[in-house]
């Protein structure tokens, strides 16, 4: 439907008259809400003959893809939270394929582990936010099932406790031990979000990617609102001040230390604003602003992070987060820093001066930093020394746990005092991407809590990423040695997930290179269903497999 709106009436007809439907259908204050000067001078662009020099008609497509992009209004939080953990069952299902196919003895290559990885994890991603978005009930059904049947082979050809009945068996299993040095549920998190946002960077220019997944204008939870929250929550989570890899003595070792590791942040930042500005690329001016972007918000959010955490423990981030979150509201509703946020210092969304050009990435720090501070949270709590598979039990509940109490009090907040807002990374939206981030470190956790009992069952089984178990159920190590082999044994650092979690900036940062060439190079606003989706594959195929030879070479891009 939205394919025939393109190319009947253009796009900026499209755009315009999406636009009066999701006037009509919203509050006041959203039919309140005055149009930019901006906007306006881009419809007389638009609506201006094309030049036969084609410079007018190359600047028409810029704003037909600005167009494309901006004034939705996201979907439900529900849609954003079952899109989450969809990967979380593929990635179950690809361990428990991994171990049946090594109780039947058979070998993989690094081309077959490669092909397996990218089917289970992005192909799916690819799918849900494009041609299956509206049958996510029955993706997580036929992935359930298709596990389901991968757990009872499992179960009924297991090597271990083969005439052992399933409590006793459950009883064994929540005595044995896990390696507690590495957690595999963080390293998931962070690869399905990069994975996820890569996909969708490209995904939203084509007409197959839902409007209602795009980045909400002023309220809403878009899926692609999660993904800049998440990476910030995943990167807190692994920060150095909870590896404790900085140094006892100066106090402000580890903020002078943050001020030398940000530089390739400023170097990113740069280019991205030079290239951007020089070759006339699309943006979404009120995504950031004008001269601002994602990585000098992770700049910023760096450098205040470990300022604070130079006074506070990280077991009391949560205090830091909460305070700032709560004052940063409280500013938005008693003071004009909301209208000042939303329309500038003039009240008609002036763009003068370097805060009114930028005030939407400037002042939506304060919320990523919140964000960041409850990831160090989660983090001091999940990277506790703990072996008993019990304690991983208790972990995940409790995680899950103050994930629905989140919900119901974004809940409240929405209700009561405002909704979610990713344009200033208001109360309502700090809330709603720690619940979010929540549900899936816990989905996340419970699944390897599984993977590992199906690990229990059968001598020897390795699985990329994932839990190794200490203490060996097997007592006949030759059994061991003859169902899996040392070579085998020392294979599976050889995944996609790995691979992603190793390099994750030079993926973020390839991706974005990708994305922009597809771009100038691809119609993206008028290709077909077929065209864009086997454009997302081959482009999600590239980027993962330059990633993955860099791991198979032993190669981390390091520059700070």
């Amino acid at each position: 439907m939205l394919e025939m709106a393109w190319g009947a009436g253009g796009a900026w007809e499209t755009s315009n008259t999406l636009g009066r439907t999701r006037a009509r259908s919203a509050g006041p204050e959203a039919q309140a809400t005055p149009r930019w000067p901006e906007a306006r001078l881009g419809r007389r662009k638009l609506l201006a003959p094309a030049s036969p020099r084609g410079k007018k008609k190359k600047m028409s497509q810029k704003q037909m893809k600005e167009a494309f992009v901006s004034n939705h209004n996201g979907t439900s939080v529900l849609e954003v939270t079952q899109g989450l953990c969809l990967p979380v069952l593929c990635i179950l299902c690809r361990g428990l394929l991994v171990i049946l196919s090594q109780l039947s003895r058979s070998s993989h290559t690094w081309r077959a582990r490669f092909f397996i990885d990218f089917v289970f994890l992005i192909v799916p991603l690819v799918t849900t936010l494009t041609i299956l978005s509206s049958f996510i009930y029955l993706e997580h059904l036929a992935v359930i099932i298709f596990g389901a049947g991968l757990f009872y082979q499992i179960y009924h050809q297991r090597t271990c406790y083969a005439r052992m009945p399933v409590q006793k068996i459950l009883e064994k299993f929540s005595k044995i031990s896990l390696e507690s040095e590495y957690i595999p549920a963080i390293s998931c998190f962070r690869v399905i979000n990069s994975a996820f946002t890569a996909v969708a960077i490209l995904a939203v220019d084509f007409p197959l990617f839902p409007r209602r997944f795009a980045k909400a204008e002023l309220y809403g939870t878009g899926a692609m609102d999660f993904g800049v929250g998440g990476f910030v929550f995943g990167t807190a989570m692994v920060c150095p001040e909870i590896r404790k890899k900085c140094m006892e003595g100066s106090k402000f070792y580890s903020f002078t230390k943050s001020l030398y590791s940000v530089w390739p942040l400023v170097f990113l930042g740069m280019g991205r604003l030079i290239i951007i500005k020089s070759i006339g690329y699309q943006e979404h001016l009120t995504e950031y602003g004008v001269h601002w972007n994602f990585f000098f918000t992770l700049i910023v959010v760096k450098l205040i992070t470990s300022l604070l955490l130079t006074f506070f423990p990280p077991n009391k981030s949560w205090v830091v987060a909460v305070s700032i979150t709560v004052l940063y509201q409280l500013a938005l509703d008693l003071t004009p820093l909301k209208r000042v946020i939303l329309y500038g210092t003039d009240g008609r969304g002036t763009r003068a001066g370097f805060f009114n050009a930028n005030r939407e990435g400037i002042m939506s720090t304060l919320g990523y930093v919140a964000i960041h501070m409850a990831g160090v949270q989660t983090g001091s709590y999940v990277l506790k020394k703990r072996s008993h598979i019990k304690d991983w039990i208790k972990v995940a509940c409790c995680i899950l746990l103050t994930a629905v109490s989140l919900f119901v009090s974004l809940y409240i907040v929405q209700v009561n005092v405002e909704k979610v807002s990713r344009r200033m990374a208001n109360l309502a939206f700090c809330i709603w991407i720690v619940a979010s981030s929540l549900i899936l470190l816990s989905s996340l956790l419970l699944g390897d809590i599984i993977l590992s009992f199906a690990k229990f069952l059968i001598q020897g089984a390795v699985v990329p990423c994932s839990w190794k178990l200490i203490q060996s159920p097997a007592t006949n190590k030759k059994h061991l040695e003859a169902l899996v082999s040392e070579a085998e044994r020392k294979k599976p650092s050889l995944c996609l997930i790995t691979a992603i979690n190793r390099n994750q900036l030079i993926f973020f940062l390839l991706s974005n290179i990708t994305t922009g060439l597809i771009n100038l190079l691809v119609d993206t606003l008028h290709s077909s269903t077929l065209w864009g989706l086997f454009v997302l594959c081959l482009y999600m195929f590239t980027n993962c497999l330059i990633i993955y030879t860099l791991h198979l070479q032993d190669k981390t891009i390091k520059f700070w």
